[in-house]
């Protein structure tokens, strides 16, 4: 059973405003949105950021390795102009404060745990720790208190493990670009909740697969209305959107 929101915002406003910031967080809440999903790494100092990109350039000016700054130093970086010229005060925000400001406005999260290489224990073990003492009141609750609480998913098998380790009572799904021969070991390995996929790869045998096992299904991330309805129609439980001026919350 998916217990959590249908349709989330990808990276916080989807293709309407620079990803994994609060202006993000704060379109997608004007969309009606009160569930997204966001990317997590660490910075030098072991301080978790919302980031998607180990490398800086893209999104964030600057040079060099997202593990070669500090968190502070990271919060004072650029991380809009890219978008437009009206987000070039937006800066990459700190963890604790950016799901600090999803738990205060009621926006469900979907964390995804993007560690650089050579972090991914770390990445995986600080996340999950962080997340469980921000909502320790709602995982020693009953089942609509935890379903409150973020859904930890991760390329990396082993920051995973160490989620899974450090927090075993925060949940956690197991990504795949496409579903490996082996999926279903991996993400009991790590007492998975659910498999998340591309939807780009995922058949409708696929998706019986995955179901008749126990999981709950999520796909990345789906801009079409018609493939979005076909989705759900194969029993896909949720999905994120970049278009979320097509595919609102309530879609159906």
């Amino acid at each position: 059973m998916w217990p959590y929101p249908r349709i989330l915002a990808h990276r916080g406003g989807g293709t309407l405003a620079p990803e994994n910031t609060y202006a993000g967080l704060r379109r997608g809440m004007e969309a009606g949105f009160r569930a997204i999903e966001f990317d997590v790494m660490l910075a030098r100092d072991g301080v978790p950021v919302v980031m998607h990109d180990p490398v800086l350039g893209r999104t964030v000016k600057g040079s060099g390795q997202v593990s070669d700054y500090d968190a502070d130093e990271l919060a004072a970086m650029d991380a809009g102009s890219w978008f437009a010229a009206a987000h070039r005060d937006e800066t990459v925000p700190l963890f604790v404060e950016f799901a600090g400001m999803c738990k205060a406005q009621g926006v469900w999260m979907n964390v995804e745990i993007k560690p650089a290489p050579g972090f991914e224990r770390a990445t995986g073990a600080t996340v999950a720790r962080t997340v469980a003492a921000m909502f320790a009141a709602e995982l020693a609750g009953d089942l609509e208190a935890r379903r409150r609480a973020p859904l930890l998913s991760s390329f990396s098998q082993e920051a995973l493990e160490a989620a899974m380790e450090a927090a075993p009572g925060v949940a956690r799904a197991c990504l795949f670009e496409r579903l490996a021969p082996d999926w279903e070991r991996r993400a009991c390995a790590v007492e998975a909740v659910a498999v998340h996929t591309s939807h780009r790869h995922l058949t409708l045998e696929l998706a019986r697969a995955v179901k008749a096992a126990g999981f709950g299904l999520f796909c990345y991330t789906v801009n079409d209305p018609a493939r979005a309805r076909e989705l759900l129609d194969w029993g896909v439980d949720a999905f994120c959107t970049d278009r979320i001026d097509l595919i609102g919350p309530d879609f159906r």
